[in-house]
């Protein structure tokens, strides 16, 4: 009977990641603390209420003899907690940790043996980046030549790749075609012919770098996204002194002409007046409405003297008045704020609003794709906004629900926007606003019900409405099959898990195996091998130390896991061939039956024959490529 999955916590990550395993096919039994026993969603699994944090509870779920158990409550106290009872009582059963705390992620994972501790927003921050990025993002994961994407291809009437093959399209913007889905036949996946020419309204899911994705996915969707603007410098500091200006509060707009003015009015009247130079009338006027000194001298004019006592009373009133004032506004550290503005954009960037995990991990995953960056935060105090301006990003302290705040940020004209908050209710009031803005602004809003989400993306015309949960689940499913899975991902009702794994020393399944034939043999779809793209590479043979990255179908997965066997039941018999085929079958003959030349002339005499025998599936359909190509008619048996 097949082991189950413990799952520990039924929140909202904790609910989607019991779907995806439920999805997956896999059987699962749960633990929470605030169970329903007539939850329709459990009907048929095994559901223990309790604290997981007890042995006794744990142990009724039957931890002992449990495939790997999935910690997911949002306490990352309770998580710990939980972690180390269950290794207590199982030592070698896998376990894969929530946790927020992003300093113990890693330490924890390597403390704790055959442990993986997981966080949300480093799960999803890749794909809300992407999303923002680029328009559209399945899933993310990252490669040695940096961070891929998965993303849908929608095939429409004006499409550029409309009658084009898929192996055009693939090899002129550098993807991988993963999955084609037509509305009359069953779906193609994996393994997509490369000759089948796409049709409108086919969806075609490939993986690739985010630079060779992003205009193809604009273009399929009728978008034009602007680069990064920036103002000539004559403009961009005239653009800087007007939006300063306009942060300044109004009484110091007042007061300081007031004050300019009457040490300019000041000074001409030394000057003309009482016949000084340009300089002792300017040292004149601040010293005495300054600092109040007394000019010298019993020969003045009587108006002179009126004159100065005015100026000595309205310096020290207008000073005075300024210094509060203007020492009031950098106290309520205004003009940090508006200096910030130099630095935006005039478009083509994209506005983070909401500096948490999720947030700022975005950030992040935006400055390594090279985007320009904005971003805003409602609360001064917040550690990542000082993190953010080290990065170059420039970062206001404002609320994204204020439009105000948002033209500061430039979201009218920005790429994105990205609604990170932890308040579902500012996300969707931050896309609203944005959407009055710019209607075809691309939007990424984050939520956390999933049904929300859709709700949103129906029925406001919000298309990037995306819930976090939903998006972090697989990962944590995909953890339970070891480190060399790194995601997975759902396409037409199937689940693919993306792996690494490596062909090791002496292994019977794997080395020096063709690629090709490997990948038929076990149903996966290469990526990459190491830091190499398996187009650059054909007629690859699998050496140890290989580093594949692949995917598959849970099952399959299993099997290469176990480097289980395949069947060697497959006969390849030639039928037919061209003389100019005759060397090269020769040579064939005399490598599969280990004769000489001779005995191969002898065994073409004897048409049709058998060329090879005791061939897997894969090894078959190579060699029948292989004679396909020097034209020669054969069968697999």
């Amino acid at each position: 009977m097949e082991r189950p999955v413990l799952v520990c916590g039924l929140g909202r990550v904790g609910w989607r990641v019991f779907d995806s395993l439920r999805a997956a096919g896999l059987s699962v039994v749960v633990v929470d603390t605030h169970l329903d026993p007539d939850d329709p969603r459990l009907a048929g699994v095994k559901a223990v209420k309790g604290d997981c944090r007890e042995a006794s509870v744990l142990e009724r779920a039957g931890v002992q003899n449990t495939r790997g158990v999935l910690i997911l409550t949002s306490d990352d106290l309770v998580n710990i907690s939980t972690a180390l009872r269950v290794r207590s009582l199982n030592s070698e059963v896998r376990v894969v940790v929530r946790m927020f705390n992003q300093n113990l992620i890693a330490r924890f994972g390597s403390a704790v043996k055959n442990t993986v501790a997981l966080s949300v927003s480093g799960l999803t921050a890749p794909v809300l980046a992407l999303t923002a990025a680029t328009g559209d993002a399945i899933g993310a994961f990252k490669l040695q030549s940096g961070p891929q994407q998965v993303s849908e291809l929608v095939v429409t009437t004006e499409s550029e790749i409309a009658g084009r093959t898929v192996r055009e399209v693939a090899a002129l913007h550098r993807f991988i075609p993963v999955a084609l889905l037509r509305r009359t036949t069953p779906p193609l996946l994996l393994d997509i012919p490369g000759d089948t020419a796409l049709s409108p309204g086919d969806r075609l899911i490939v993986t690739g770098a985010p630079a060779n994705l992003r205009p193809l996915l604009a273009r399929s969707r009728g978008e034009i996204l602007a680069g990064v603007r920036w103002a000539g410098a004559v403009r961009r500091w005239v653009r800087t002194a007007r939006r300063t200006l306009a942060e300044v509060d109004l009484s110091v707009k007042i007061i300081t002409p007031v004050l300019f003015f009457t040490l300019l009015g000041s000074t001409l009247i030394f000057r003309y007046g009482l016949k000084t130079n340009w300089g002792d009338g300017l040292y004149n006027t601040v010293s005495i409405a300054a600092a109040g000194s007394e000019l010298h001298g019993e020969d003045q004019p009587e108006w002179a003297k009126i004159f100065l006592s005015v100026l000595s009373l309205a310096g020290a009133a207008l000073v005075a008045g300024f210094t509060a004032i203007l020492t009031n506004y950098l106290i309520r550290a205004r003009l940090g704020g508006a200096l910030e503005v130099r630095r935006v954009p005039d478009g083509g960037h994209v506005v983070v609003c909401g500096l948490g995990n999720v947030g700022f991990r975005a950030v992040e995953e935006l400055v390594a794709l090279g985007e320009r960056v904005v971003a805003i935060d409602r609360t001064n105090d917040n550690p990542f906004i000082a993190t953010c301006r080290r990065k170059g990003v420039p970062t206001f302290v404002g609320d994204a629900t204020i439009a105000e705040t948002l033209r500061q940020a430039r979201a009218d004209t920005a790429k994105a926007v990205i609604a990170s908050s932890s308040s579902e209710l500012a996300n969707l009031e931050i896309a609203m606003l944005v959407k009055e803005f710019n209607p075809k602004s691309r939007v990424v809003v984050r939520l956390a019900d999933p049904q929300f989400a859709q709700a949103v993306r129906d029925s406001a015309d919000i298309k990037y409405a995306v819930s976090i949960p939903t998006l972090a689940a697989p990962a944590f499913a995909a953890a339970l099959f070891g480190d060399r899975v790194q995601t997975l991902i759902t396409v037409a009702g199937h689940t693919l898990a993306l792996i690494e794994f490596v062909v090791q020393e002496n292994d019977p399944c794997l080395a020096g195996k063709s690629l090709r034939a490997a990948s038929i043999d076990y149903r996966f779809l290469t990526v990459a091998i190491g830091d190499r793209e398996p187009g650059a590479i054909p007629g690859h043979r699998l050496q140890p130390a290989d580093r594949i990255t692949a995917f598959m179908a849970l099952p399959d997965l299993e099997r290469l896991l176990r480097r289980e066997a395949v069947p060697q039941d497959r006969t390849v018999e030639v039928r037919e061939f061209l003389v100019t085929a005759r060397d090269a079958l020769i040579l064939m003959v005399r490598t599969s039956r280990h004769c000489d030349h001779e005995q191969a002339e002898a065994v073409l005499a004897t048409t049709p024959f058998t060329i090879a025998d005791g061939l897997s599936k894969g090894e078959a359909e190579v060699l029948l490529a292989h004679l396909e190509r020097e034209r020669v008619t054969a069968r697999l048996v």
